[in-house]
């Protein structure tokens, strides 16, 4: 296989993690291959000035923290999302069901991740579908 920088490679890369596109419609995985690729092969002989070298690896630098800090945004929010959850052990709530009717009901239990549900009169109910709770 033909790297786009001219070195070659003897099997194909594994598939990068799923990131946000950014507005050049890079991902910022495809940015930092491309960054590591294009040092990997130049010409050893006339290789980039250090202006350059350093431009690069300053970019390659802000990817990766800004990488870092998406995921500890995205811990964050999980991590709040599982609290809220959890701080409604107990509590009566309304909910819009399946169907979009109100329903009340306690809280009986709580499943936590990303996407994390209560559990109200033996069902689980997401999160996002509670719409009040009794003081």
């Amino acid at each position: 296989m033909t790297s786009p920088i001219g070195g070659t490679s003897a099997a194909p890369q594994a598939a990068p993690q799923q990131s946000l596109k950014g507005v050049s419609g890079m991902t910022s995985d495809d940015f930092m291959k491309l960054l590591v690729a294009q040092l990997r092969y130049q010409d050893p002989t006339a290789p980039s000035d250090a202006t350059t070298f350093m431009a690069q690896t300053a970019q390659l630098t802000q990817v990766d923290t800004m990488n870092a800090l998406a995921q500890s945004q995205r811990d964050l929010l999980v991590a709040t999302l599982s609290s809220q959850a959890s701080g409604l052990i107990g509590r009566t709530v309304d909910y819009l069901d399946s169907a979009g009717a109100r329903v009340t009901g306690t809280v009986t239990g709580a499943t936590f991740g990303t996407s994390p549900t209560v559990r109200i009169d033996g069902s689980d109910v997401p999160l996002g579908s509670i719409i009040s709770q009794a003081g």
